[in-house]
């Protein structure tokens, strides 16, 4: 008999940063090294909660959440200019595409998995997409901007399940960071807790269409 076993997940929902995306850390090292920064600092500033929380729900824009990061490496005692410059230089960089996760699912999308993009991201998602010319490489993105709720909230992957068109127990979800992972899984999805390249291997087996 010839058909698709049904326990196997029918559609990918994968997320952008530390998966599709990677940042060479040394980028930021330099960064904080050339204008004075504690390591580490860049990252910690822009993704402290009172600071990133709004600019994923869609309600201020990037470049509003860069001017208050910079703010904030300044200080009280000034500096402003310095830190300006540091946060552009920093924010220049867009990352890379790793190519081994997008050839998957271009992999994927040939065999007639759905593929959606699911990531908590600000406004400047699409200019990355095109400048990563990842643009079309996905069947739907799912942006927590766009939608108004990020990850790891239950309503966040309902919605992304509609517009994969599939029913949550049926959706394949990976991403990088734990509390994503959990939060899919409470909302019923299977997920998979990204590592690197080796999980490729699995990904293959538990979504490509296999005929008897």
């Amino acid at each position: 008999m010839t058909g698709r076993r049904t326990d196997r997940p029918t559609a990918l929902l994968i997320d952008l940063d530390g998966v599709l995306r990677r940042f060479d850390p040394a980028r930021n090292a330099e960064v904080e090294r050339d204008y004075g920064l504690p390591d580490g600092a860049l990252l910690a500033t822009a993704m402290r909660p009172d600071l990133v929380r709004t600019v994923l729900l869609g309600q201020r824009r990037h470049a509003e959440w860069m001017a208050d990061v910079a703010a904030e490496l300044a200080g009280p005692a000034g500096g402003q200019r310095p830190a300006r410059e540091a946060v552009a230089r920093w924010q220049a960089y867009r990352g890379e595409v790793d190519q081994e996760v997008l050839a998957l699912l271009r992999e994927l999308r040939a065999a007639g998995v759905p593929v959606g993009l699911a990531t908590n991201a600000t406004d400047l998602l699409d200019a990355d997409l095109d400048l990563l010319k990842l643009t079309g490489e996905t069947d739907v993105v799912v942006s927590s901007a766009v939608l108004g709720v990020a990850k790891p909230a239950a309503e966040y992957f309902q919605r992304a399940c509609q517009a994969v068109g599939s029913p949550p127990a049926s959706t394949l979800f990976v991403d990088d960071d734990d509390r994503a992972v959990r939060g899919a899984r409470a909302a019923g999805l299977p997920a998979l807790r990204w590592t690197g390249p080796t999980d490729l291997r699995y990904l293959r087996a538990a979504l490509l269409p296999v005929h008897r």
